[in-house]
């Protein structure tokens, strides 16, 4: 059973950085595509970033510039750094990943195993 466990959430101003970590277990590696999605308040789950099992990246319109997507694949983990942040990107942010190795999407359907999330605020 694949796990995935995000931190690194919490408050910031406007134009600060944080960067969340999601760790993954339950597979023999880590060469899988990972996503990062967000969910704000009273607002329908929106596609951040992607990595795929060879380091391929995507990046949601608003992000690109901004956040970053990484893998440390000793250490089965994916973070998102993100910069300049702004307050409209007040969510929880959430992290995923699929069994399908070679996959590589901007769809949440996609993805099969997702974290519990993580909140990021940003203050204005």
């Amino acid at each position: 059973q694949v796990q995935l466990v995000e931190s690194g959430g919490g408050f910031v101003q406007a134009g600060g950085s944080l960067r969340l970590s999601c760790a993954a277990s339950g597979r023999s590696d880590s060469w899988y595509p990972m996503g990062w999605f967000r969910q704000a308040p009273g607002k329908e789950r929106e596609f951040v970033a992607a990595i795929s099992w060879s380091g391929s990246t995507n990046y949601g319109d608003s992000v690109k510039g901004r956040f970053t997507i990484s893998r440390d694949s000793a250490k089965n983990t994916v973070y998102l750094q993100m910069n300049s942040l702004k307050p409209e990107e007040t969510a929880i942010y959430y992290c995923a990943t699929n069994n399908a190795r070679y996959s590589f999407s901007s769809s949440e359907r996609a993805y099969d195993y997702w974290g519990q999330g993580t909140q990021v605020t940003v203050s204005s």
